[in-house]
């Protein structure tokens, strides 16, 4: 079997998935900077929640019940401010963070707050309608959506991995205040321009 035959073989819709969950957005600034600031095992309780999290949105999608969320403009206005207000907040937390100096509520995200996060990332919404909408199968409607929501979750695992594992690797090369300094308020500019995204027309 050549190569090309194979990739012919497999569904398109994980090659989207993929894409749409590896580039940038909240989830991947979030997850680096976990595993730059507290490690991998502190890490996991937020990995499995947005890994949870996108496999019910995506799920939630397959059986048609975002398409229905997203048509009342009033609904859609207000997932939006949501979203906006908590990215923002978390940017500002990041660009206050100092190493080495811990508050109480200076922690890593819960599994909890991962999973809650997903219905109000605006990212999410938009892949996984997409994903939905143009590489929609002729499956009954509860198996598309078992479809959509294990391949979001069996994906996004790899790539949650992937960026948590590639903030851990960054912290050996952040050795002093300022490297620290440079790289919490780059996340914290990202997810910032990021939650000003959420709210433009056509977003």
């Amino acid at each position: 079997m050549t190569i090309s035959a194979f990739f012919a073989q497999i569904d398109p819709l994980y090659a989207f998935v993929f894409l749409g969950l590896f580039s940038p957005g909240p989830n991947v600034i979030l997850l680096t900077s976990s595993g730059a600031r507290f490690g991998i095992r502190r890490t996991l309780p937020h990995l499995f929640g947005v890994v949870i999290g996108v496999g019910i949105t995506s799920a939630l999608t397959g059986l048609g019940i975002g398409a229905i969320l997203l048509k009342w403009p009033v609904l859609e206005w207000t997932l939006k401010t949501i979203s906006a207000i908590w990215i923002m907040w978390m940017a500002y937390r990041l660009w206050t963070s100092r190493p080495g100096h811990t508050i109480d509520d200076d922690r890593p995200f819960t599994l909890v707050e991962a999973v809650l996060f997903q219905w109000v990332n605006p990212k999410v919404w938009i892949v996984a309608l997409a994903a939905a909408s143009a590489y929609a199968s002729d499956l009954p409607l509860h198996l598309e959506a078992l479809r959509l929501g294990s391949a979001f979750s069996g994906i996004n695992l790899f790539v949650c991995l992937f960026w948590s594992c590639t903030g851990a690797l960054l912290s050996f090369l952040l050795t002093t205040p300022l490297a620290w300094a440079l790289f919490t308020r780059c996340m914290a500019v990202a997810l910032a321009i990021f939650s000003i995204m959420v709210l433009l027309p056509g977003s």
